[in-house]
């Protein structure tokens, strides 16, 4: 057995931390260009929060709000001119896991020349960044754990990651009073999410032990609390489960992978603009069928989580975690129709390649389009 486990993350957890914003933030700058969508940071009072705590600690700021769910290139690079032009030396993203990457880009921009794309694509290598402060305010995508950011071009329809420790945080700030704001349907979608992460990391052909044992104990917190939360628990230790199990989620994806969901979905919300978490729910069931013959001791694993008892219990089981939570979408009712289904299949192979041959079965271009069909 070989493995390589390397992941320089300082995470700053439990309730009430987000105060601490400010001095968390000052040993890195002075002037913070703080990252937000447009509206849900500031309606909650995280934003005024933050940027009061900012401000008792020395920091000045600057707000950039323009990001929107499945961040573009294009706001990424708008943000780094922002960040330029008012002399910003760190930045502090607030908000959930498009927030965040998209503010992992700016700060990568900020100071990186050129296109975003061919760092995207390897065509270039870069390991500059201004510092990062993330704190997340949905428990689902664990960007707050890893070196990932995912965006997508607009004149492509590419959604592909930036990587590296450039983009791995100084800090991430994971409060889970921050969490408590979100819609049920929000919930649903980042939760699984999470859950997804963990359960395609444990399966890879990249796993490990180290994340094997962490994906596991994630996605039983997940199993355990997030249908409570889904039906308006607010309970905060449930809270504070689902959001350790997320940053969790971030953290083995780092190091696994993820596998043919994630994949796949990619080119279905950079088509469509399609809720991640739901794309990822449409798609999941009928690949975890197509697939758990690939890792039969895994998947059987996975299905005693979720109250199965064999593999071939699995994909029955994740469609009912999926129940719980009204989160049992198709394709075709998030947009997606069979015209588009030769074009996902061939941007899979193009931005995918990697969870492509991670998964425990590989499928060729030819098969990912039938199970786009079975999905739809």
């Amino acid at each position: 057995m070989t493995f390589n486990y390397r992941l320089p993350v300082n995470i700053i957890f439990g309730c009430g931390t987000a105060a601490q914003a400010g001095a968390v933030t000052r040993p890195y700058g002075t002037k913070a260009l703080i990252v937000t969508g447009t509206s849900s940071a500031k309606r909650s009072g995280l934003y005024e929060k933050v940027r009061g705590s900012l401000e008792e600690a020395g920091v000045n700021s600057l707000l950039f709000d323009r990001v929107t769910q499945n961040p573009l290139t294009t706001t990424a690079m708008e943000g780094a001119e922002a960040a330029k032009a008012s002399g910003c030396d760190v930045v502090v993203a607030i908000g959930g896991g498009s927030i965040m990457d998209c503010a992992k880009a700016i700060a990568f921009l900020a100071v990186t020349d050129g296109d975003i794309n061919d760092y995207i694509f390897d065509r270039k290598t870069s390991d500059k960044a201004l510092p990062l402060v993330l704190i997340p305010t949905t428990c689902g995508t664990g960007s707050e754990g890893n070196g990932i950011a995912v965006l997508t071009n607009p004149e492509t329809g590419d959604k592909k990651s930036l990587r590296g420790e450039a983009v791995i945080a100084k800090a991430s700030i994971v409060d889970p009073e921050c969490m408590m704001t979100m819609p049920p349907k929000v919930l649903a979608a980042v939760g699984f999410d999470a859950f997804c992460h963990c359960m395609e990391a444990y399966t890879a052909r990249k796993a490990q032990p180290i994340t094997d044992a962490m994906a596991l104990y994630a996605m039983e917190l997940i199993a355990e609390v997030l249908p409570e939360l889904y039906r308006g628990s607010r309970d905060v230790e449930k809270w504070e489960k689902l959001s350790v199990a997320s940053t969790i989620g971030g953290m083995v994806i780092s190091q696994a992978g993820v596998t043919l969901a994630h994949g796949m979905e990619h080119p279905v919300s950079g088509l469509r603009d399609v809720v991640h978490g739901q794309g990822l729910a449409a798609l999941t069931p009928v690949i975890v069928e197509a697939s758990w013959r690939g890792d039969e001791e895994k998947f059987a694993r996975i299905s005693r989580i979720l109250g199965g008892e064999t593999a071939a219990d699995c994909t029955r089981r994740v469609r009912a975690l999926l129940e719980e939570i009204d989160l049992n979408v198709t394709l075709s009712r998030l947009g997606i129709t069979e015209g588009d289904v030769a074009w996902m299949a061939e941007n899979c192979m193009k931005v995918s390649a990697g969870p492509v041959a991670n998964n425990p079965v590989t499928f060729t271009q030819d098969e990912i389009a039938e199970i786009y069909r079975k999905a739809l």
